[in-house]
Parts: C-alpha cells; structure tokens; sequence
C-alpha cells in the first residue's frame, strides 16, 4: 500500500481584498483533518483550492503538496484528489456496476472480478445490475463512495458527505467511510458543521471563525 501525504503550506485566501482563511496543515496517510466552521467562513473556499476549481474571483496564495509534488496550479483531472459530496451523484444512464467501472482506471475497466469484489466490500453483492434509481440513500453512498475509491485518488476531499442521512444512517456511513479512507491510507479533509462527525473521523479539528 502506498502511503500518501498532503500538505497545505502557507495557504492564504482573499475575496474583495478581505482574508477568509490562512491555513498551514500536514495530513498524513489514513489520516483525516476536520475543518469546521459557520458559512460563509472559507471551507468550501478551501476544498475548491485543493481541488483546482477556485475561481478567479479569489486571490489565493501559498501551496498544496501531494506526495512531495506542488499541485497548486494543476487542473483538476490531474492532481489525484477524490471528493466525496453531499449526493451521491450517480449516473442515471448507467448501472450501480457502470457507476463503479468509470471510477476506475481505463486499464482495469473491463475486470467484472473487481467490480464484484467492491460490492462485496460495501455489503451490495449482487447489485450490479442495478439501477441508482431503486437504491435507497444509503446504499447510493456507499456506491459513491466505493466509485471514489477504485478511481485510486492519492488524497481525498470530504465535502459534508452525511449532511443528507438520518440519524442511524449517519453513524453507519461514518464507521464505512473513514475505516475505507484509513485502510486505502489517504490523507482526507472533512468540512462539516457537525461535530459528531468530528468526533467519528478521530483527527485533528480547525475551526475557523469568521
């Protein structure tokens, strides 16, 4: 298993010429740090920087590593970060295996094995042939977040992923997620308000305040 490391390095953002966060953060493999704060107080700023979708609107300095490699100006597609969403955003036109296939690498496509063996993991044998329609709320994140994982990122983006689940659903999800992150070994920054998940991703928390 590769151990991956990210690293925020003097990271500093503006809009309008008013600082919405500075930031310095090292999260090593398995590792997951937890931004929280009130909207409007930078975090899902801080995501769009990681992930290469900041706007020109914002003035932002300093640099992400990954793995030892600068990606702050990269574009998206190649800096090796997942994000996992609030929805799960499934294909509609493709099957739970045809969601699951296009995470993965063009190489290992066309390894039914693979696929079978991922539903295994999330407790989905045999669904396959599914539909994303007929799936309920919990297991559409489980396929989203098992897709993420066979996409084989080197660190992943946690955008409040159990904001839309109940109670119980929540407390199942978050015992899936971050045992699958800290197994894969991926260093992960959770935004969220909520401070049992906080507490479930077992890392360091920043909060931020303005």
């Amino acid at each position: 298993m590769t151990h991956h490391h990210l690293e925020i390095d003097s990271l500093r953002i503006a809009l309008d010429g008013t600082v919405l966060l500075e930031l310095d953060a090292h999260i090593g493999p398995g590792e997951i740090l937890t931004v929280m704060g009130p909207s409007g107080s930078g975090k899902s700023t801080l995501l769009a920087w990681l992930a290469g979708f900041l706007t020109g609107d914002f003035e932002a300095s300093g640099h992400a590593h990954l793995d030892g490699r600068d990606i702050t100006h990269l574009p998206a597609e190649r800096r090796g970060i997942g994000l996992l969403f609030q929805d799960p955003l499934l294909f509609p036109h493709l099957s739970v295996a045809g969601n699951l296939r296009f995470g993965m690498p063009r190489a290992t496509r066309d390894k039914p094995r693979q696929v079978e063996t991922a539903l295994e993991q999330i407790g989905l044998t045999g669904f396959g042939d599914r539909d994303p329609a007929t799936l309920s709320g919990g297991q559409k994140a489980r396929v989203a977040l098992m897709r993420l994982l066979l996409s084989r990122p080197c660190a992943v983006l946690l955008d409040e992923p159990f904001s839309k689940l109940d109670t119980h659903l929540r407390q199942e999800m978050r015992q899936l997620v971050f045992t699958q992150l800290r197994q894969a070994g991926l260093p992960s920054l959770l935004v969220t308000h909520d401070r049992d998940d906080a507490a479930a991703a077992g890392g360091e928390v920043i909060e931020l305040t303005h």
